[in-house]
């Protein structure tokens, strides 16, 4: 019988081992880890969110400039068959809102113990707390751990690498395979910081007044992109859901131009003509404070924001007040450390791959998840992608297998 070796225990890595587990070979998961999909675990802490129901032309978009290369991969295993195949796992979902697709119970413990518990049943064998340090003699199919009884030399006739970026370590995600890689002439982009927040110059005043509190109702618009929603202040900057829509754009601006502005709408269910209406009233007594209450519902943080940037003079100006709420400028200096990122950038390019995600320099390895070079927005999507590419890793493993086979 034929040994698949899987690195990584991850979405993509448990979606390669549940295609190979219907197949007449011998699979074994790898992980450095000590239990199974930490990251999987961690990412439905606050509510799995597993995939996006919008129009599937409007989903690919979604992965930028790498939709082509992802597409073979999502058109095999759309938003709709991955909601076929959990509730075939025994795992209803629904469609919230905002059109992302939840499972009922909204936590990703179930799913996984169930997925596991099939796996199991089906003869996967996993190997936790092995840490994949390469090849041994230079052969694709030999491979080197670090495991708990010291190296360990596994042979396999078939490797699946899907070892997750570089964002969050302690779960996992390293991106120690770089290295293992390009040693062997694979070229890999670099890892960045993807769906993540970044440094802003706040003072010292306004960082120990605002710093952990979110900003609710804003919209954001950078370059094309408007959106709205909320964010959160941090001590070093900003983040948060409409950060993250907008983070790889950002990150390329910043890298090309040295800072990226982008621009808040503060009040964005409010024309500036209505706003400056209101502030043309008579103050009276009032104060500052106490007359923006009054006439907008204006404090707190987002009156912080204001005083921010405006001098004591500009704040008795209902123009310039206006014109901040309407379009407050934030200047990003730079994107916070990669191992802080929801997920990450960069990774396997795709020119070192074959359409079946063969790698084109390393004979009976495939490469899934997101190690490969792609990036997509929170919403499902980075989830999608992960388990689409771990599929078809799965299933050009089984045909590469079948072709070796002699005639």
């Amino acid at each position: 019988m034929k040994t698949i070796a899987i690195i990584g225990a991850g979405a993509a890595g448990l979606m390669a081992a549940e295609v190979l587990s219907h197949a007449d070979v011998r699979v074994r998961v790898y992980d450095a880890m000590p239990s199974v999909g930490r990251k999987f675990l961690m990412a439905g802490k606050g509510g799995m969110n597993i995939s996006h129901a919008e129009d599937f032309s409007v989903f690919m978009t979604r992965y930028g400039t790498h939709q082509q290369n992802l597409a073979p991969y999502l058109n095999a295993f759309t938003p709709t068959d991955l909601r076929a195949w959990l509730s075939e796992l025994g795992i209803e979902t629904f469609v919230g809102s905002s059109g992302r697709i939840f499972p009922k119970e909204m936590k990703a413990a179930p799913l996984l113990r169930a997925w596991l518990h099939r796996l199991r049943s089906r003869g996967v064998q996993f190997s936790m707390r092995h840490r994949w340090l390469g090849w041994k003699n230079d052969e694709a199919q030999t491979l080197v751990f670090d495991a708990p009884n010291g190296e360990q030399i596994v042979t396999a006739d078939a490797v699946i690498l899907a070892l997750g970026g570089g964002s969050w370590a302690k779960l996992g995600s390293t991106g120690e395979w770089v290295s293992i890689l390009r040693e062997k002439g694979i070229k890999v982009e670099t890892l960045q910081p993807s769906n993540c927040g970044f440094n802003v110059a706040w003072s010292d005043y306004f960082k120990a007044r605002f710093a952990g509190l979110p900003v609710k109702n804003v919209s954001l618009r950078f370059e094309d992109l408007e959106q709205k929603g909320e964010l959160m202040l941090t001590e070093n900057g900003i983040e948060g859901g409409l950060i993250y829509a907008a983070s790889s754009r950002i990150r390329n601006t910043i890298f090309n131009m040295g800072t990226a502005t982008i621009y808040l709408d503060l009040f964005p269910d409010k024309t500036a003509e209505e706003l400056l209406k209101k502030l043309s009233k008579p103050r009276g007594k009032s104060s500052t404070a106490q007359f923006w209450r009054r006439q907008l519902g204006l404090d707190g943080v987002k009156a912080g924001l204001v005083r921010e940037i405006l001098s004591v003079d500009d704040l008795n100006s209902s123009e310039l007040v206006v014109h901040t709420l309407k379009k407050f400028p934030v200047v990003l200096l730079s994107p916070r450390p990669l191992d802080e990122a929801i997920s990450s950038a960069g990774g396997v390019c795709f020119d070192e791959l074959n359409d079946d995600l063969t790698s084109k320099k390393l004979t009976g390895v495939f490469y899934a998840g997101e190690m490969l070079d792609w990036e997509a927005p929170t919403g499902g999507y980075l989830l999608t992608a992960c388990l689409a590419t771990g599929r078809a890793a799965g299933f050009s493993a089984l045909k590469w297998l079948e072709s070796c086979r002699p005639q």
